[in-house]
């Protein structure tokens, strides 16, 4: 195990202790995540169980959106695979999916002849108002995982904001945002922390 590998795993207070963990502590999150996951993961990864620091989660769920696929299963994957190796990547992926598959399966069966009534859309609807507040939140309590980015705050808001601009106002494909913003942002935060070590 690398140097690097061993410092990034102190950083946090604690370590899920087994696979195990691993997997019922995903299925649990998984299981609580209606509307909002990232709200549901931030609070039991940084507040809760203490798996990652807050900075350490920004970081990661930055890696997490920027790589093909939902972006709590390749979080679940990163976690695990970072503790335990591809099998822990396996029983963090697997508490994550397994539960909440049988469930969707459950609640399709059940509701598939009203689906389309005007109650169950009305339903979605204010659900989608519910989990919009609730990513909201989430990104304002994260803002101050800002406040030790090398960028500085300000510089992070305003990448933020051009990205906000980019996708909500224009509607750019997210692709060519990631490609044209996220290189830029590289490239700048790594000359401020070149800076920082000169300093």
């Amino acid at each position: 195990m690398s140097d690097v590998l061993k410092a990034y795993q102190g950083a946090a207070a604690n370590a899920p202790k087994s696979k195990t963990d691993l997997f019922v502590s995903f299925t649990l999150l998984a299981l609580q995540g209606f509307g909002g996951v990232l709200t549901v993961v931030q609070r039991e990864l940084v507040d809760k169980k203490q798996w990652l620091t807050l900075d350490e989660f920004v970081e990661d769920w930055a890696v997490a959106q920027i790589l093909p696929g939902p972006n709590v299963v390749n979080l679940a994957l990163m976690l695990g695979g970072r503790h335990f190796g591809i099998s822990g990547a396996l029983a963090a992926l697997s508490g994550l999916l397994l539960a909440p598959t049988a469930l969707v399966l459950l609640l399709a069966a059940a509701v598939a002849g009203i689906a389309d009534t005007p109650v169950a859309q009305g339903m979605l609807r204010g659900m989608g108002a519910v989990s919009a507040g609730l990513i909201a939140a989430v990104g304002i309590k994260l803002m101050g995982a800002l406040k030790s980015n090398p960028m500085g705050m300000l510089t992070c808001i305003g990448i933020g904001a051009l990205t906000f601009i980019a996708i909500g106002l224009l509607r750019l494909p997210l692709a060519w945002v990631l490609l044209s913003l996220g290189p830029l942002a590289s490239v700048w935060a790594a000359h401020c922390i070149k800076q920082r070590g000169a300093a």
